[in-house]
């Protein structure tokens, strides 16, 4: 593991783009270095690396694998490593609070006028980092996260991002997917006990349902869960597993098209609920609440290619000795602007307790 990390300090001191990713409950810790800074795009989903997109628009970066370095290392996970208790909502930017909070009322009101039937809000928030270490960080990140998607992703033309991500976007293995419906956020660890309100079973239901319609021309021998909670550090979310077959006139690019942006981190419908966010969200959502992961990676068997896609939730953008934090809140007739600030304070705990 130190000669992996010594890796990675040589590809940050070269000015090189590098992922560093674990997957959830997974001891593995895997590293794409490429060779040289060449930025580089997925374009019909058929190539293969490490592919990191946007929430809006067709700039799908990519780390290619026949143009990097793949390093592995196993990783312990320490018992004692104690996760602190996530902040209550502080009322100290009273700006942002009120901005946040007429975001989520004119959401409200969207779906009060028929524009949309749900609608994302998130914000962001800038905290300064001025003694930032990327492994320090990043050791933090997978010790406090174990069943989330960790990730380190460095391009010198983009940036740094970081996150610990609970939500997967889709597994696909040959003609084969499993995906997820997510949405629902609680305080808690205790998963046998926890009680989910109406709103929040219905926020989850919503978004199950837009999976299930969309997908329907194009899988077929769909498979659904019931519902369930899923944990990912202090906080808890409702999950619905969706697996089946693609058809054969469909791909995987066109599975993605469907499911990218997911309902959990824009709305519906899709195109006018993003409408809402972009007009009134004030800021660029940039790679929060788009996708990585995987693409078209063979491991163990020559023949098969795996692609393994996460939402970019969770995460931060560090640059001039800042880190931007991205946190977003799903909006539904009976959602509460106050209760949703809180929301959103108590989901920035995340990022806040690795720095």
């Amino acid at each position: 593991m130190i000669d992996f990390f010594i890796k990675v300090k040589q590809q940050e001191a070269q000015d090189l783009p590098f992922v560093l990713f674990k997957k959830p409950n997974k001891k593995k810790l895997v590293g794409f270095f490429q060779n040289n800074d060449h930025l580089y795009f997925a374009e019909n989903f058929k190539e293969r690396g490490f592919v990191f997109a946007p929430f809006d628009g067709n700039q799908m970066l990519l780390i290619p694998k026949e143009e990097s370095v793949r390093w592995e290392t196993k990783i312990s996970l320490s018992k004692d490593f104690s996760v602190n208790d996530i902040e209550v909502a502080s009322e100290d930017d009273v700006d942002s609070k009120q901005y946040f909070e007429n975001l989520v009322r004119k959401g409200i009101q969207g779906i009060a006028n028929g524009d949309f039937h749900k609608v994302v809000a998130s914000r962001e928030e800038v905290v300064a980092v001025p003694d930032f270490d990327l492994v320090t960080v990043f050791k933090k990140l997978i010790q406090y996260y174990p069943s989330a998607f960790c990730y380190c992703w460095y391009h010198p033309k983009i940036g740094l991002w970081m996150g610990a991500t609970p939500e997967r976007l889709l597994k696909a293995n040959k003609k084969r997917f499993y995906t997820m419906a997510l949405a629902g956020t609680k305080i808690g660890d205790d998963i046998d006990n926890v009680e989910w309100k109406p709103k929040e079973k219905e926020e989850q239901q919503i978004v199950t349902d837009f999976i299930l319609e969309n997908l329907k021309d194009k899988t077929s021998e769909v498979a659904v869960s019931s519902p369930y909670t899923l944990k990912a550090g202090k906080l808890l979310h409702i999950i619905t597993d969706i697996e089946g077959v693609i058809n054969k006139n469909s791909n995987l690019s066109d599975v993605v098209k469907v499911l990218h942006p997911t309902p959990a981190v824009c709305g519906l419908p899709k195109e006018k609920a993003k409408a809402f966010i972009l007009a009134n969200e004030n800021y660029d959502r940039s790679y929060y609440t788009g996708f990585l992961g995987e693409l078209n990676i063979k491991e163990f068997d020559k023949h098969q290619s795996k692609s393994d896609l996460y939402v970019n939730l969770r995460c931060m953008n560090i640059k001039n000795k800042e880190a931007h934090l991205y946190i977003g809140c799903g909006i539904t007739k009976d959602s509460v602007p106050e209760k949703e600030w809180k929301e959103s304070v108590n989901k920035a705990t995340t990022m806040k307790r690795v720095l």
